[in-house]
């Protein structure tokens, strides 16, 4: 099955009962048994509802693994995926990595003593220097939030099989419809489910998806023991989400090439990140290992009382957090999802107070061109 058709047939598609071609939305939170632990598959909603199973099954097998879990947002996906560690384990981590991420390992899970270190896995002497006795997983994002930086996913793979370390990836800016990790030799793949697979802004939600049937027993016995789960409404809606992801996909990347093809020319945008860019140091490894180059573009205007001016001037780029939506979305990351990183960390890592972040959406290029011109005017 081609990747399009894919996004539509995939997993459980409809209902045998009634002959409806959508899932239900299974609103109910138990359900009767036929005689006490003898049920009908579902006992509980928090255990199994079936329309997050639909959905579950529909990521496992767009990701191409073995199994998926649904969780009530990314940041729940990603502290389930944690859990699988024990006190004093140590895991290494993208330097370039999601605010909410940072803050997670730095200000959370350093509580129960999880060790990590933050490192440049583009770089695989990097990684390869970060690894001791204590260190059980490689953490990828690739590419990465908000500086686009490029990680060899295979490469990482066969460091973390030399060493027996889990590795894991968070693919939400590429999405399973440009980038497939568990092909590339990943053991785990994280979406914000909330961005790109959502894509109309109206949901927040995580998904997971494991490589083996151990890994989906564990992920499984956490998602039901902690409780971070999706609901079924929200579950119905990623999957309404997920019909058009490969139409969005192709028109967003198609809008951001001209985009970057405006900036390229711009006096008042000297420095650029997107992959698709032949300059973009990490341009190679993401033309290997991704069929697209996605819909997110940051961009530095030297300062950031320039880049407050460009925020305020805009009209049909919106001003907010998240990415991936039908609409444009523009952000100064360290004010907004980066805020939560020390300002000495965010200058060490290269996110400047001008740089700006901008989510491409589905509409006419030449109008979010125009608005770019504005503004930067």
């Amino acid at each position: 099955m081609r990747a399009k058709t894919k996004m539509i047939h995939s997993g459980i598609t409809g209902e045998k009962q009634t002959g409806a071609v959508s899932v239900p939305i299974y609103q109910v939170s138990t359900y009767k048994q036929d005689s006490a632990g003898n049920h009908r598959g579902y006992e509980y909603s928090r255990t199994g509802n079936p329309t997050r199973h639909a959905l579950e099954t529909v990521i496992a097998e767009l990701e191409n693994g073995k199994a998926g879990a649904a969780f009530g947002s990314g940041m729940a996906a990603i502290t389930s995926v944690m859990m699988l560690f024990d006190s004093e384990d140590h895991i290494i981590m993208t330097d370039d990595v999601y605010g909410g991420s940072y803050r997670l390992i730095t200000k959370v899970l350093n509580r129960l003593k999880l060790e990590h270190t933050f490192t440049d896995t583009s770089s695989p002497a990097s990684v390869e220097t970060a690894i001791n006795e204590h260190t059980k997983a490689i953490y990828v994002e690739t590419p990465t939030n908000p500086l686009l930086k490029i990680t060899d996913i295979q490469k990482m793979s066969e460091i973390a099989k030399k060493h027996g370390l889990l590795l894991i990836v968070d693919n939400t800016f590429a999405t399973p419809y440009w980038q497939r990790p568990l092909e590339l030799g990943a053991d785990i793949v994280l979406h914000s489910a909330t961005k790109y697979i959502g894509g109309h802004s109206d949901v927040v939600a995580g998904l997971v998806v494991v490589n083996t049937e151990e890994l989906a027993q564990e992920i499984y016995f956490i998602q039901n023991a902690v409780g971070a789960v999706l609901g079924p409404q929200d579950s119905w809606l990623l999957m309404r989400g997920i019909k058009t992801l490969a139409l969005r996909m192709e028109a967003i990347e198609a809008n951001t090439r001209k985009i970057v093809s405006f900036l390229e020319s711009h006096e008042k945008v000297p420095t650029i990140y997107y992959p698709g860019l032949e300059s973009h140091p990490g341009h190679e490894v993401a033309s290997k290992q991704a069929a697209g180059f996605g819909g997110m573009v940051s961009f530095d205007v030297g300062s950031g009382k320039a880049a407050e001016k460009v925020l305020a001037a805009v009209n049909y780029f919106t001003l907010a957090e998240s990415l991936g939506a039908v609409e444009s979305l523009i952000s100064l990351p360290a004010k907004m999802t980066h805020a939560s990183i020390p300002a000495a960390r965010r200058k060490e890592l290269g996110i400047t107070d001008g740089l700006i972040r901008i989510s491409i959406g589905i509409e006419d290029a030449e109008d979010l061109i125009e608005d770019l011109e504005a503004a930067l005017a």
